[in-house]
């Protein structure tokens, strides 16, 4: 994973930290403007394996990366996340709801894991976009609308997925929300 620090809808630091503490093994380079030490020790102690701090060479930034991509995947536990009855094991990409194994598409499956890694909290259309489609392949404008509407056809009542109107989406437990 290659972040930048500083992106616009927060800290990358909070991505990272999250991504670590769900069982994430592979490697992470953050790039950033921020360069004094005390700020590159908050990103090697948040999880980050690597920090180059801007403006750098495209040269320096290519040796980097195959250094990481070098490095031997760590063994991870197999990491769960769950959220009330709904239960995301990411090794095996397997999902239940109330026990019940649910079958998801791999977009499908992307984006409950992202709106599950930031439960409770906004997850803004752009940044699923960024994560789950790739540059070249540019989404039409309302294709997170309805992946979002057939993720939660697939998750079935009560609905974990809130609308935040004209920002995203947040992953909520109706349980608690009741």
């Amino acid at each position: 994973l290659v972040a930048d620090r500083l992106l616009p809808d927060g800290d990358s630091l909070r991505l990272v930290a999250a991504r670590r503490r769900d069982g994430w093994s592979r490697p992470v380079l953050l790039l950033t403007a921020l360069d004094s030490v005390a700020d590159r020790v908050t990103g090697l102690e948040a999880g980050a394996d690597d920090y180059l701090v801007k403006p750098f060479a495209a040269a320096e930034l290519v040796a980097r990366v195959r250094n990481l991509a070098r490095r031997p995947l760590q063994a991870v536990t197999a990491p769960q996340l769950r959220l009330g009855d709904l239960e995301l094991d990411l090794p095996r990409r397997r999902v239940t709801r109330g026990g019940v194994l649910l079958s998801l598409t791999a977009k499908e499956h992307a984006v409950l894991q992202i709106l599950m890694l930031q439960a409770g909290q906004v997850v803004t259309r752009s940044r699923l976009i960024e994560s789950c489609w790739d540059e070249l392949n540019e989404p039409m404008s309302n294709v997170v609308d309805v992946l979002i509407r057939q993720l939660r056809r697939r998750l079935g009542a009560p609905d974990p997925i809130e609308t935040v109107r004209g920002v995203g989406y947040r992953l909520v437990d109706p349980a608690v929300e009741q």
